[in-house]
């Protein structure tokens, strides 16, 4: 069985990655249809040993489509959204317009796949790239001791920021490098040799990702009363978000509890040992691995019974196209 296919949003990073892995993947593609804005209409991208030509995105776009894959922001998902799933497809969205939506279920796979069956709207919302990791670390743990209360500091690349930001970060790096001053244009200061707190006011005088992560993990976890405590930082990485935790239970867990829960957890890879320098999951070796990365898993010395560790993902890939991907491998049409 195959099945036609649209990526909304296909000249985009993550656009762009989603062609990557349903290729990689060989996922089931009868007909790849790539929709973007009217100015990238025409372009051709590589997909499958051959070519695809962009089409502008309209709604007589999503004819005869099966999956409709979004990542080209909030309004777009909005308005398309329902346009797509009134048309016949399943919509899986990239974007926040949808998250928490009380009728969409927001799904990561290895967490909670089963979600995906009731979709009222016809649509199924993708999480924050740092969310998913998060809670891909946090699943295993959480059903067997319930999690009270998650304090995670993230340290996030650029690209979660999109192409951009990459290119911004490697201009402003170039320029200081040989004594010169950019003024920024994508961030609200100097990326390069610098870390920030960039993205908008959030409720509460949290950042917007920062509320993000408090109301998607409750959601996707399936309770409400979880304490999130999160710090948002962007830092000078190309790829690859970082995520220091720190989780408490219900019950006491041990670090030797914890490894081997997360030793064969799905999506998981565990790094395991003693600490050392370098001896963790570090952004530059995860970039285009489909896991999340799991390192220094230890007993927190100042709260009895909870554990820290350190969790490292690719947010393009798992923390958004991948997953996109993923849940759609998985449907119940």
């Amino acid at each position: 069985m195959s099945f036609v296919v649209a990526v909304v949003g296909a000249t985009g990073a993550v656009g762009r990655e989603m062609l990557r892995v349903l290729e990689q993947r060989r996922f089931p593609v009868k007909r790849l249809v790539a929709l973007a804005s009217q100015r990238s209409a025409g372009v051709r991208m590589p997909f499958a040993g051959s070519e695809v030509v962009v089409t502008e995105l309209t709604p007589a776009a999503f004819q005869g489509v099966d999956i409709a894959l979004f990542s080209a922001g909030a309004s777009v998902s909005r308005e398309f959204g329902p346009i797509a799933a009134s048309a016949g497809a399943v919509v899986v969205d990239n974007s926040s317009a949808w998250r928490m939506d009380p009728k969409v279920p927001l799904v990561v796979p290895e967490v909670n796949m089963e979600a995906a069956s009731d979709r009222p709207r016809g649509i199924i919302a993708n999480p924050n790239c740092a969310t998913i990791q998060m809670v891909v670390a946090l699943k295993p743990l959480h059903d067997v001791a319930r999690i009270k209360h998650v304090v995670v500091s993230t340290y996030q690349a650029t690209s979660g920021k999109g192409h951009a930001a990459v290119t911004e970060l490697l201009a402003q790096t170039r320029a200081k490098l040989d004594g010169v001053q950019l003024k920024p244009s994508v961030f609200p200061a100097s990326i390069a040799f610098n870390v920030l707190c960039d993205w908008k006011a959030g409720e509460d005088d949290y950042s917007e990702e920062e509320t993000k992560i408090i109301q998607e993990t409750k959601k996707i976890l399936g309770d409400s009363t979880i304490g999130v405590s999160p710090t948002t930082v962007r830092v000078p990485v190309v790829n690859g978000h970082s995520e220091a935790l720190h989780v408490q239970f219900a019950r006491p867990m041990s670090a030797n509890e914890a490894t081997a829960l997360l030793r064969n957890a799905p999506g998981v890879v565990l790094v395991e040992g003693p600490y050392a320098p370098g001896r963790h999951p570090q952004p530059i070796d995860v970039s285009g691995k489909d896991a999340v990365y799991v390192g220094r898993v230890r007993a927190d010395l100042a709260v009895p019974g909870a554990i820290n560790l350190f969790v490292v993902g690719d947010n393009l890939r798992k923390g958004a196209a991948l997953n996109a991907v993923q849940i759609a491998e998985r449907l119940e049409r």
